[in-house]
């Protein structure tokens, strides 16, 4: 297998960021917790990097598909079930989802048990208005339309399957 074109060529540089595992959150709601721990912005596109806690509520997100990026779900600590399109995986710290553009998937917390999912989106396309727009959602700070929603979704390439 032969490597890409190297995008950068001249010497190495000081340019990594550390981020504390004590950070607060980038976005609290009354059961969850997103944390933004590298942006497309922060990798030049690359990829996004989120870490997303969910209290012991239950909490799911229906099936849905992107058309422009690829997510990865790893189960940090807690419980939660994963859907790869077909079948519901009871997930448990270690487990790993792997989702490809277009591919059908969902996941939601087990009631009565936290979880803390690590979100990889590649390429690394902005999704911090997406989950800022959830929090809402879920503090009951905006009620859209199903109309707006349907907007809502689209606009960040989120889209639903009917199950």
């Amino acid at each position: 297998m032969a490597l890409p074109p190297p995008p950068h060529v001249g010497p190495g540089e000081v340019s990594a960021s550390f981020r504390r595992a004590s950070t607060p959150p980038n976005i609290v709601s009354s059961d969850s917790a997103a944390h933004f721990l590298a942006t497309g912005e922060t990798t030049q596109g690359g990829f996004a990097a989120f870490r997303w806690d969910i209290g012991a509520d239950e909490m799911s997100a229906a099936p849905h598909f992107h058309r422009t990026f690829s997510e990865s779900f790893f189960v940090l600590s807690g419980a939660a079930s994963l859907y790869d399109g077909k079948r519901w995986f009871d997930a448990e710290p270690g487990d790993f989802l792997h989702v490809p553009l277009g591919g059908v998937h969902a996941f939601r917390s087990v009631l009565g048990a936290s979880v803390s999912l690590l979100i990889l989106v590649v390429p690394g396309v902005p999704r911090e208005t997406f989950f800022e727009g959830l929090a809402d959602l879920i503090e009951r700070r905006w009620n859209p339309s199903p109309h707006q929603l349907a907007a809502f979704y689209s606009l960040h390439d989120t889209f639903p399957v009917p199950t």
